[in-house]
């Protein structure tokens, strides 16, 4: 279990930077999360929002969401909008979107019901110019195991918004050693494979974001082998702006050590 993962420092460097590359590409998209200029809450009454098509409500248990466009142009699904939509999303789970006037109207499900807008004109987006990072060390690739839970657990957290909370699914736990010490660390499932860790340690509110950062973890080998690479520890989207709603790490996902590693607080929070 214990250990640094054998690679060829020169070759590692350069596999993480076109990582890194592809990473800040992404972040830079038109409507990605860097886009985000506006975030409102759902009420139960139909409202209408500055700049944006018709009216927004969700039910009275925000058990769904809704949005009468009132005879302005707006896609859904790639169709016309012509009448009422209602939204039955997943609560912690992805978001759609409703296209209107060059921007992207994100529906997401938050306990409540919530709309955000992208618009590729942001601010923030248009003064990105990358995330500041740790050089890459293959020191910080570390060998660890998963050991799954007899059954998946439902597990919440708390986000970066007060009062709000997030249920993830947490298959097990992942164990590695750092100077002799063992750590363990609640592994949640990852969006399309593998395993998602949230963790804060030593350097949060230092000098990497305090909240949270993200490590995407491979899937475990058939011996529940992993590997842990922190040059890959990044940041989510709350790190680069006030409309975003993440989780906040499980009881216990803190690491008392310094991971001076990956992704640092973005240049624009500093």
């Amino acid at each position: 279990m214990s250990g640094v993962v054998d690679v060829t420092q020169d070759g590692f460097v350069g596999q993480w930077r076109a990582w890194k590359d592809e990473r800040e590409q992404r972040l830079a998209e038109p409507f990605g999360w860097l886009a985000l200029v506006s975030l409102d809450w759902l009420g139960t009454e139909p409202a209408a929002y500055p700049g944006l098509p018709g009216v927004w409500w969700q039910a009275e248990d925000a058990s769904v969401a809704y949005f009468d466009p009132q005879g302005a142009e707006a896609v859904h699904d790639g169709a016309p909008v012509t009448g009422v939509v209602t939204f039955d999303l997943v609560n912690s789970g992805a978001g759609t979107r409703v296209l209107a006037g060059g921007v992207e109207i994100e529906v997401a499900r938050r306990s409540g019901y919530l709309i955000r807008v992208h618009d590729p004109k942001a601010p923030v987006l248009a003064a990105f110019r990358g995330v500041p990072a740790y050089e890459p060390d293959a020191r910080w690739v570390l060998k660890g195991v998963f050991e799954p839970y007899d059954e998946p657990r439902p597990t919440t957290v708390g986000a970066v918004v007060e009062g709000l909370s997030h249920v993830y699914v947490a298959p097990g736990v992942v164990r590695f050693e750092r100077d002799g010490v063992e750590h363990s660390l609640i592994a949640f499932n990852g969006k399309e494979s593998g395993l998602s860790i949230l963790f804060t340690d030593a350097t949060s509110g230092v000098t990497t974001y305090a909240a949270n950062r993200s490590l995407a973890v491979p899937a475990p080998g058939e011996d529940g082998s992993v590997v842990l690479d922190f040059t890959r520890a990044t940041n989510l989207p709350c790190a680069f702006t006030d409309y975003a709603t993440c989780p906040i790490p499980p009881a216990g996902n803190h690491l008392p050590f310094a991971v001076e590693a990956g992704e640092k607080t973005p240049y624009e929070r500093v």
